[in-house]
């Protein structure tokens, strides 16, 4: 699936962290993670039976136990006042927190924010553009190596639903989240990261030793 380049001036946004281009073959789109990591493999899922539900499966837990072994972010206080939408990627259910970019006054369509997987509570940070009904935007399970892409549609009811792929735009997973009501609560997260997401009010950038809390996606820049 190919994704439109994202309409973004290509130095709009400057990272105050030292640079590292994303790999070439992506270059013509938008967003750009910072920070030189080892290339970590992912398992490749296994070969399903049973039609689109069973590779659907695989799928999902195969990313699962990808993130599981490799994913150490916790919640961020930055996006704990920012609107949250419920909802499902393929078939695990989410909690994601999206807003506005408020760093750049020139830039009219950034968002920034971070999703949360309620059955295990891994965090993954996103970042991309919102232009009109349509957005655009990258995912980054550590906050410097870019980990998927996305591409959904808003709703007039505010409701957002589109794909998550990988960064070569393979294995399209649906997604559909609806906004939360102001004052509703978000369902409860469980696993090992529960904890962090208790705590996510703390005005500190800091967590338990064994995890890292990102203040944001500030170290982005955009692409050619």
């Amino acid at each position: 699936m190919e994704v439109s380049t994202l309409k973004v001036p290509a130095a709009s946004k400057v990272s105050k962290i030292s640079n590292v281009g994303r790999p070439s073959g992506a270059a013509s789109r938008g967003l750009v993670w910072l920070v030189a990591v080892a290339a970590i493999s992912l398992p490749l899922p296994a070969c399903a039976v049973g039609g689109d539900t069973a590779n659907s499966a695989t799928n999902d837990a195969a990313n699962a136990s990808s993130r599981a072994a490799h994913s150490s972010l916790k919640p961020s206080p930055e996006f704990v006042r920012f609107p949250q939408y419920v909802g499902t990627l393929g078939t695990r259910p989410i909690v994601m927190r999206l807003g506005a970019k408020t760093d750049d006054p020139d830039d009219k369509t950034g968002v920034h924010g971070e999703y949360q997987f309620t059955d295990t509570g891994e965090v993954i940070l996103i970042a991309g553009d919102r232009t009109g009904t349509t957005l655009e935007a990258e995912e980054s399970d550590d906050g410097s190596r870019i980990t998927g892409n996305w591409v959904g549609t808003f709703a007039a009811d505010g409701s957002l639903s589109g794909d998550r792929m990988e960064i070569d735009d393979s294995n399209p997973q649906p997604f559909d989240l609806k906004p939360l009501a102001a004052g509703a609560s978000a369902p409860a997260v469980s696993g090992a990261h529960a904890a962090g997401a208790a705590t996510t009010a703390a005005p500190t950038a800091t967590t338990a030793q064994g995890g890292k809390a990102v203040n944001g996606v500030g170290n982005l820049v955009t692409g050619e």
